[in-house]
């Protein structure tokens, strides 16, 4: 880090404990390849050398699976000696944890090289190497998240998860109830704590909604000129969500299916693009003519089977799809058509964007943001075109294409010349690598249900 930056930085500190007297720790996290937050707790006393001088945290954090243990064949474990990086503060990311009972802080950490280069495996300097791309063409991406989640019982059933028992009425809801103001009233003291908690931590969060399950939520983020932070502001909601939850001696979940026969959580993007004068180049009165929002989409949609690793990144992941619960399995576009994968929602001409609407909420938000953008930016820079929306049921119309299983889906991204143009294909090997270790342990496993078909049968 530069002397000026450092100082900029130490100012933030000082205020921020000017400001909080009370605070007695700080947690420094950093998210993994899963987006997993991990890191250390120091003493508040602590704070101006780790914005002076940073922490030491071992690579091996990018080559951890879904458990928590280091995946050997990445590279980034004992074959370097599991040796240190060094992690530093991320400007505007420290503040306070409401749940916390000693006054406690969190601060947002990125790893780097120890000669100072941001490092490889950081899945946040994997969505600004793709950034970046587009800061050479003068552009903006303007982005925000859709994020949802069901609350859940701290006791489960069998090892099933149970909606948690609402604090109002005592009953587990059981209906589906999309958008019913009635459910949000059921666990009104939770979603409020979590607005207020979002609030003040600086988390852009302006609305709640009631989804399609039981005691399934949907937090929408406010659009911000910096898809960095928008992926920011997703990892640290995730972590806000979950600890409110336990103040109200409830649990969350971002499963990407937990319940057979409901629908899954889902992770939308909404991203627009900026020219130099702040202009959105997507804006038009008839979103179908406008060139560059058609190239976008035709990049993406092109792109999409090699991006399913990335917005689908666990064996699970893969039974949320359905028609019946709007999850798109074909690489499709439409005008305020939610049965496609890319929706350009109506409203005013100004604010036309692409949501994307393929993930689930347990992707990695900046793998997630990182592909999507790869995808966009391909298809402005080579004017690819998405063929011709789709009206009315895009099911009914498209068969379906995309992978369907994780290991078809790291075979895809292993294999994209394309998705190796943005992302670093030593970064590829690092995921892919992770990815197969967690598919090979799940294979090796027996279900309740084979024993259940076949112990006795065959």
């Amino acid at each position: 880090m530069s002397v000026p930056l450092r100082a900029v930085q130490l100012n933030e500190a000082n205020a921020f404990l000017k400001k909080y007297p009370e605070v007695l720790y700080v947690d420094l996290l950093i998210a993994d390849m899963n987006g997993v937050v991990r890191g250390k707790r120091i003493e508040r006393t602590s704070l101006h050398k780790v914005y002076e001088k940073g922490i030491n945290l071992p690579a091996s954090l990018f080559a951890l699976d879904i458990n928590g243990s280091t995946v050997e064949s990445t590279g980034l474990g004992l074959d370097i000696g599991d040796s240190d990086r060094i992690c530093y503060p991320i400007p505007g990311t420290l503040s306070i944890e409401p749940w916390q009972k000693r006054p406690t802080a969190q601060l947002l950490m990125t790893m780097h090289e120890l000669e100072g280069e941001p490092f490889f495996a950081d899945p946040r300097e994997v969505l600004a190497n793709v950034v970046r791309k587009f800061d050479e063409l003068g552009l903006t991406i303007c982005a925000a998240f859709e994020l949802e989640f069901y609350l859940i019982d701290q006791d489960n059933v069998n090892g099933r998860p149970q909606s948690p028992r609402s604090p109002v009425s005592g009953k587990r809801p059981m209906s589906t109830q999309v958008y019913l103001i009635d459910d949000l009233d059921e666990y009104v003291d939770c979603l409020q704590d979590i607005l207020e908690g979002a609030k003040e931590q600086g988390i852009p969060a302006d609305a709640i909604v009631k989804e399609s399950a039981p005691a399934q939520f949907e937090v929408n983020l406010h659009h911000v000129n910096d898809p960095i932070k928008a992926c920011d502001y997703a990892v640290l909601l995730k972590r806000l969500v979950k600890n409110i939850a336990y103040d109200h001696e409830m649990d969350t979940t971002f499963m990407a299916k937990p319940y057979p026969g409901q629908a899954g959580n889902g992770l939308h993007v909404h991203i627009s693009i900026l020219d130099k004068e702040g202009n959105n180049i997507f804006a038009s009165e008839d979103p179908e003519q406008n060139a560059a929002l058609r190239h976008a989409i035709g990049g993406v949609l092109e792109t999409l089977p090699a991006q399913m690793a990335f917005l689908c990144p666990n064996v699970n992941s893969y039974r949320r799809f359905g028609a019946q619960f709007y999850v798109p399995n074909s690489p499709s576009w439409g005008i305020d058509n939610r049965t496609v994968a890319v929706r350009v929602p109506t409203g005013s001409s100004d604010a036309v964007r692409i949501e994307h609407r393929v993930a689930g909420a347990d992707a990695n938000p900046y793998l997630l943001m990182a592909s999507v953008l790869a995808g966009v930016h391909h298809g402005l820079t080579n004017k690819i075109e998405p063929g011709a929306p789709v009206e009315g049921n895009s099911y009914e119309q498209n068969e379906q294409s995309l992978p369907n299983n994780l290991r078809d889906a790291l075979r895809e991204l292993d294999d994209s010349e394309v998705m190796a143009k943005y992302i670093d294909p030593l970064y590829i090997d690092v995921f892919v690598a992770c990815k197969e270790s967690e598919l090979a342990e799940f294979e090796n496993s027996i279900s309740d249900l084979e024993y259940n078909w076949y112990l006795h049968t065959v």
